[in-house]
């Protein structure tokens, strides 16, 4: 077990050094069989820009965004605070890796909330009343940024690190052993033989009973959860995430949110000297860009 660990940090040190050299993939355009919407006619998705978010539509999410507007949706920026009248101009908010202030450059607990409890309450409301909600937040100190704001609806983020202990990083997520979901979000997806979806590391997380699950961890994951992010050592707190969860969806009132615990997997980066692709244009996640769809399709859907 000693040395299993040790293997493990060695891994997420060189993951770390590897981040840094990211860069987005704007070329990225996969197929689109058949789009859900005219060009420029589907619903209004604000892409949040106003919380220090490592991924917005001009940045790190260039290809989500770019992926959603070939499906038709029209795809906006919103830098403003969440207000029922900043927030009544859409139909979908996703927001992508928010972060506090305080932990701008310092990775480090405390991870405070990005989100004051004004527009926490503005954004419940709004999805209570209709509002369709996309969270995605990532490792540490993201999941602790967001935590508040998931915990209105019911999920708990944890603020760790959900690692694969059996691969070199990414996660499988199949339906041949339950951890990809089949259900209403992704009967679709699975109809069309996609039956693979990978993560890159990320968080784990708790649903709670009223959710749909959409990709759930197993026994090979182990949740780290440091107190200054990349930083591990054999004391370094644990928990054992079978059950627990990266994606998961739920309908509120007469609103539906969409929880994420990992980024990338809705992106597409270059790693490296070598231009490594990580995300959605991985060659061997190509069942990642059909699932975002998917989750549109149901964020929109009556």
């Amino acid at each position: 077990m000693k040395y299993k660990m040790y293997f493990i940090f060695l891994f997420l040190m060189s993951i770390s050094i590897l981040n840094s050299q990211q860069v987005v993939d704007s070329a990225y355009s996969p197929y689109i069989d058949n789009t859900s919407y005219k060009p420029g006619k589907g619903p209004v998705v604000a892409i949040d820009a106003g919380h220090n978010n490592l991924h917005t539509a001009e940045t790190n999410y260039l290809p989500f965004a770019n992926l959603l507007r070939r499906d038709g949706y029209r795809i906006s920026t919103i830098q403003k605070i969440f207000t029922p009248a900043t927030l009544s101009e859409i139909d979908i908010l996703v927001i992508a890796n928010p972060l506090h202030s305080s932990n701008i450059n310092n990775w480090t607990n405390p991870c405070p909330s990005a989100f004051t409890q004004n527009e926490i309450i503005s954004v419940r409301k709004w999805v209570k009343n209709g509002g369709k909600l996309f969270l995605i937040a990532d490792h540490m100190p993201y999941g602790g940024a967001s935590k508040e704001l998931a915990a209105t609806f019911g999920f708990e983020f944890t603020n760790g690190f959900a690692i694969d202990t059996n691969s070199r990083g990414r996660s499988l997520f199949t339906n041949l052993n339950g951890s990809l979901a089949t259900n209403e979000i992704t009967q679709d997806l699975l109809s069309q033989g996609e039956r693979r979806i990978y993560s890159f590391t990320g968080q784990a997380f708790r649903i709670p009973i009223s959710a749909i699950p959409i990709l759930t961890f197993g026994n090979n994951h182990i949740n780290y959860l440091p107190e200054t992010a990349w930083e591990f050592t054999q004391d370094t707190p644990t928990e054992n995430a079978n059950g627990m969860h990266q994606l998961a969806a739920m309908r509120y009132g007469i609103g539906k949110v969409v929880m994420g615990g990992e980024a990338a997997m809705f992106t597409g980066q270059l790693i490296g000297p070598n231009q490594y692709r990580i995300g959605m244009n991985s060659d061997f996640a190509t069942g990642n860009h059909k699932l975002l769809l998917a989750i549109m399709k149901w964020l929109t859907s009556e």
